[in-house]
């Protein structure tokens, strides 16, 4: 480490993007429909590394599901999950606690009712047709070569979106201190993670 600075202020340079993954009231807050177990708990840790992107003057995005009423992503419309983050309800809104500093890119997934679990692309659950939420054009137009993903959640949009950004060419990390998984089956955010390193992604 440099001395006087924080781990954090040194992970980031004007050519870093910070993508804070979902941390959406139905998620972070435990009345939420799809709360992930210690999803609260991360919010000052991610409020420290957004302060810390922004100081540096690295790109910050924050991701967000943003659901219609009905889509073939519900259990009751033929999926696997509950109602969750459904558009311009308060599941959807991010977490009071979270501080979104000013210039904040926002991106919204699964908006016309896809599966949107990575911050790059969507995929239509019974079609399997994919599509791009314009994020990696976002990024490159801003001269981003590395990526540092942190949220909710480790097994599913968060893995989604770092591999997507390993894919993409980013050198890319995750911070392990800065998710929690939903663990559908006991050991999912754990296999997650193991998943992720051997994908190119750091875990530092």
């Amino acid at each position: 480490m440099i001395p006087g600075m924080s781990r954090a202020a040194q992970r980031y340079l004007p050519s870093t993007a910070l993508i804070v993954v979902d941390m959406q009231n139905d998620f972070a807050d435990p009345a939420g429909s799809l709360y992930v177990r210690g999803g609260e708990a991360i919010v000052e840790v991610v409020n420290a590394e957004l302060e810390a992107a922004a100081a540096a003057g690295a790109v910050t995005v924050c991701t967000q599901d943003w659901h219609p009423e009905s889509t073939p992503h519900f259990a009751k419309d033929g999926g696997i999950w509950p109602v969750h983050c459904v558009a311009e309800t308060w599941g959807a809104q991010l977490h009071p606690g979270v501080r979104v500093p000013p210039g904040t890119t926002t991106v919204r997934k699964g908006v016309h009712g896809e599966d949107g679990y990575s911050g790059f692309s969507v995929r239509h659950p019974t079609t399997g047709v994919s599509g791009t939420t314009g994020l990696d054009t976002t990024l490159r137009s801003r001269g981003v070569d590395s990526i540092v993903v942190i949220g909710l959640a480790t097994d599913y949009c968060v893995k989604e979106t770092a591999v997507d950004a390993v894919r993409l060419g980013y050198a890319t990390s995750v911070l392990t201190d800065a998710v929690r998984a939903v663990d559908l089956r006991e050991g999912d955010g754990d296999r997650s993670l193991a998943e992720l390193r051997a994908a190119g992604v750091a875990l530092p």
